[in-house]
């Protein structure tokens, strides 16, 4: 077991550690839960499916990044394919604000990252914050979403986010989550090719800044993200930090980035290339190829 689950797992319910054992101490567990696993953690618990992902949030939040706030926030995406994804806040000392990660965003990414289309529901520790709810709106579950909280019935994103502004107010019919293929060849070495694949598959449909980053560890893995643009603008994430999500469920200190890739589309509007540098030199790493993409490009 990862040493970060330690404390919160000593506090389950024995029943639930015992089902648990197995799946922490796995070398491959990376913060999801598949679903014959999840029905035998059921099985032995004796608990249904909300009241699971509520008893599971405590090792979610543990995989927290919060040097700023101290404030551990974990949440649970759960796929219509029955999968559950961990995720947990994000914050980059000697970065900017507007560069942390929030949990919900966190496990939503997570899911998308390993290829879930779509969620029926996310369990997270605390209220969600205006911020999220508006992230969550982009989503092709859109308002119907489930939320369940501690203490508290389960809601739909529509309780929480009424007279909602989403995608359907600028016309735009692209969801996030919904596979895409923006067609940007591969080019370059694996770490750019990474990040081109990345850009490929982005949601972008407000800029057509189409982008994506790939991180290389010291350890030689490499870790993809998607920008996730958001009709409200601000609740955008960018690829970075989806690349940084998918590194932290893999419990590789952030710190730990070697060299990164930031792929963009040559005919987008924005870019992240200052604010990827800026948030990898507060990591640490100074080591930045860019490339544009078009869908033109051999």
């Amino acid at each position: 077991m990862h040493p970060r689950f330690s404390s919160a797992f000593s506090d389950l319910p024995a029943a639930l550690q015992q089902a648990l054992q197995p799946l922490l101490d796995a070398p491959d567990f990376h913060g999801v839960l598949r679903p014959d696993e999840l029905i035998q953690l059921q099985q032995v618990t004796g608990l249904e499916e909300d009241a699971l992902a509520l008893a599971l949030l405590p090792l979610a939040a543990c995989c927290a990044v919060a040097p700023l706030s101290r404030f551990n926030v974990g949440a649970i995406a759960r796929g219509v394919s029955g999968h559950w994804y961990f995720g947990a806040n994000m914050e980059f000392r000697g970065a900017t604000m507007q560069q942390t990660v929030h949990a919900e965003q966190s496990a939503i990414t997570h899911a998308w990252l390993r290829g879930e289309t779509a969620l029926a529901a996310i369990t997270v520790n605390y209220t969600p914050c205006g911020h999220c709810r508006q992230f969550m709106n982009e989503l092709n579950s859109g308002t119907a979403i489930r939320i369940s909280l501690p203490g508290r019935d389960v809601n739909t994103l529509a309780h929480y986010l009424p007279d909602a502004f989403g995608p359907a107010d600028l016309n735009i019919t692209e969801r996030l989550m919904t596979p895409v293929d923006h067609a940007f060849a591969p080019a370059g070495d694996a770490l750019q090719q990474a990040a081109i694949r990345a850009a490929s598959q982005s949601h972008a449909p407000y800029s057509f800044s189409y982008s994506g980053v790939a991180l290389e560890s010291h350890s030689g893995a490499i870790y993809s993200g998607r920008y996730a643009e958001n009709a409200a603008f601000n609740p955008s994430l960018p690829p970075l930090q989806a690349a940084l999500i998918l590194m932290n469920m893999h419990h590789e200190p952030l710190e730990t980035i070697r060299r990164a890739a930031l792929a963009e589309s040559a005919e987008g509007t924005l870019t992240q290339a200052d604010a990827t540098r800026a948030t990898l030199a507060a990591l640490g790493c100074r080591e930045l190829t860019i490339t544009l993409v078009s869908k033109t490009s051999v």
